[in-house]
């Protein structure tokens, strides 16, 4: 049953990006926020399919967590579709991405027209000078800025290190941080074809205010996400 489910939603889901992809070719000769809009519009229809085709019910959690103005998020990463969600969940968000997936045709198009934040992790410290710039730049339109701290996916229950780049902006944009939690791996497992049924968890936590010197937050943020994720492993799948 799960297999045919998640044949099901995988088809659908390929279908559906397929169709919003060629639909809003036409927005990459226009205003940027269009582009956004139909990025959103995206991440609902994916979440409906989830839904519908693969049994996969998301509650997020904690939005009365999220600060006025700019702000960095920095989220757990399991699973594909974290980096989907905050296309609905929050405003026009800058998004910390790898500097190659703007070389995939069309989809790394949408990146740059909505000014994601593109990183060559190869370049070390220039890379994180880079991210930083641009950070800023976002943050001065009033975007959030999103960043996954350990820098790539991981399996549920992974502790993984955590990268410098989320510290490097915390220090220079003096912007409040919002950890997120989340259990998205146990439904929508890392280059999984599975989907399994059950309830995805996201969960925004209390901000962490800024001033706090790097290590000192480092550590916090850390043992925030990593407490919550765990214990959120224990919303076990429905099959």
């Amino acid at each position: 049953m799960t297999f045919l489910r998640s044949l099901v939603f995988n088809i659908a889901f390929w279908l559906w990006s397929a169709i919003m992809n060629l639909a809003f070719l036409p927005g990459l000769l226009g205003d940027r926020l269009l582009i956004v809009r139909g990025q959103r519009l995206w991440t609902r229809g994916v979440i409906v399919l989830m839904r519908l085709f693969a049994g996969i019910r998301l509650e997020i959690r904690g939005r009365e967590n999220l600060p006025d103005g700019p702000f960095i998020l920095a989220a757990k990463h399991q699973s594909a579709f974290d980096t989907m969600v905050f296309h609905d969940l929050l405003d026009d968000p800058a998004i910390v991405m790898k500097r190659e997936l703007l070389s995939i045709p069309i989809y790394g198009w949408y990146c740059r027209k909505t000014e994601m934040i593109a990183v060559d992790r190869k370049a070390g410290a220039s890379a994180l000078k880079d991210m930083v710039r641009q950070a800023e730049a976002a943050a001065a339109k009033g975007r959030p800025i999103v960043v996954f701290p350990e820098g790539t996916r991981g399996q549920p229950g992974a502790a993984l290190p955590y990268q410098p780049g989320v510290a490097a902006l915390y220090a220079r944009l003096g912007l409040p941080c919002v950890p997120m939690a989340l259990n998205s791996g146990l439904l929508w497992g890392r280059r999984s074809f599975a989907k399994r049924p059950g309830t995805m968890v996201m969960e925004i936590l209390p901000a962490i205010p800024p001033g706090l010197d790097r290590k000192t937050f480092a550590a916090e943020l850390e043992r925030r996400i990593e407490e919550r994720s765990r214990a959120l492993l224990e919303v076990r799948p429905a099959g």
